[in-house]
């Protein structure tokens, strides 16, 4: 039974000995996977403080400037800094801009004629009493949000050698060729022009800016250089806040603002003046007549002044207009001829005339040119000479 025993621990060590080896190898693999797996959470939890820290840094950032509207989060880019953009002209408009602008992260400073100290400290703007003051703050981007009649005046008062040289003049005018121009005129060859307009306003665009057209042209940026940073990050302000972005020349602007935006403040103010109020059976179509009337009487007579004056192409529409109106008028009047000629003067005779003529016809509506087209021919010479005229039957009042 020993001699079992002792055999059986004889045969029992080489194994327990491949056991503890077993063991020991498989603990030292475990303590290296272990320890790979906390050098891996620690990397990671690194990386997600390292991120969350970045994150939190963006958000204490852009807080900092973005006091309008705090439900949409600012789109500020790691590798560009915040703009700081000078808003000239601080009215509606130039309110309404500033709030997509803060609501991306980037800085506004404004100046306007008057004073706007309160508006501005209660949603983190500057406020300068005036464009010396502006311009020594040294803006990435220069915002022009003027009246189209005082913009010539505002734009040569500015001090340009305040400036950066690679400053970026931007503008949202009603209209394009003539900002353009002006730019290209007075701004110094180093400076960026990039001409725009934001097809919406303060009640258009009151609930987003979400496919709403932003036309734009770069009319003088430098390519590869901080001025088209600068550029490129003012333009995806528009874009991030939703607007369908169309790049499109000068020219074609204003040819084509002239048939839309000219044309509908044309009809709205010639509708104003007919005095149009709401019934009791309004119609959707003459519902929309009212609201056109009120949205474009709302602005200002000089903003509509200068869609005239300074867009080449309108005069040309107010031609068209009135060539229109004509013709319309033209197809009226010549139908109603017509009307009268067949259920009047064709079945009536005319009165005072004699029973025995003949019925007069008027002539027809392209024979038509003034009132003596409607005068009565004298009667034939066989008529006054006594001669027997036969009359129509159905051309006597009795049969009619």
């Amino acid at each position: 039974m020993a001699s079992f025993q002792l055999s059986s621990c004889k045969a029992n060590i080489p194994q327990a000995q491949i056991n503890t080896k077993q063991n020991l190898a498989s603990q030292a693999s475990l303590g290296q996977n272990s320890f790979l797996l906390n050098l891996t959470l620690r990397n990671s939890s690194a990386a997600k403080l390292d991120k969350l820290s970045l994150k939190s840094a963006a958000l204490r950032r852009a807080q900092i400037f973005n006091h309008i509207d705090n439900s949409r989060e600012p789109l500020i880019s790691s590798n560009d800094p915040p703009l700081k953009v000078a808003i000239i002209g601080f009215g509606n408009f130039g309110q309404f801009i500033a709030k997509g602008i803060l609501r991306q992260g980037h800085k506004v400073l404004v100046t306007s004629r008057s004073d706007y100290t309160e508006y501005c400290e209660k949603h983190g703007i500057q406020f300068f009493r005036n464009v010396d003051d502006l311009c020594e703050e040294q803006p990435d981007v220069v915002l022009v949000c003027s009246s189209i009649l005082s913009t010539e005046s505002v734009i040569r008062g500015i001090p340009m050698h305040k400036l950066k040289p690679d400053t970026v003049f931007a503008e949202v005018l009603s209209v394009k060729q003539f900002p353009r121009n002006l730019f290209l005129e007075v701004l110094p060859p180093g400076f960026g022009i990039v001409c725009t307009h934001p097809m919406f306003g303060p009640e258009s665009g009151k609930n987003g800016w979400t496919a709403l057209p932003f036309v734009f042209d770069k009319v003088r940026i430098t390519e590869n250089s901080v001025q088209e940073q600068k550029c490129r990050q003012f333009l995806s302000i528009f874009e991030q806040e939703g607007c369908r972005m169309v790049e499109m020349s000068c020219e074609e602007h204003d040819r084509h603002a002239a048939g839309s935006q000219f044309m509908t403040h044309t009809i709205g103010r010639i509708l104003s003046h007919l005095n149009l109020e709401s019934t009791p059976i309004n119609t959707k179509g003459y519902e929309t007549l009212l609201q056109l009337t009120e949205n474009t009487v709302s602005d200002s007579f000089d903003l509509y002044y200068g869609l005239f004056m300074y867009n080449v192409n309108a005069t040309e529409q107010i031609e068209n207009l009135d060539r229109a109106f004509e013709t319309v008028k033209q197809k009226l009047f010549g139908r109603l001829h017509d009307i009268l000629r067949k259920q009047i003067v064709e079945r009536v005779p005319v009165q005072g005339a004699p029973q025995q003529t003949k019925p007069y016809f008027l002539p027809n509506n392209e024979k038509m040119r003034d009132l003596t087209s409607f005068a009565v021919p004298p009667p034939p010479a066989e008529e006054s000479s006594g001669a027997a005229v036969s009359v129509p039957k159905d051309a006597r009042l009795g049969d009619r």
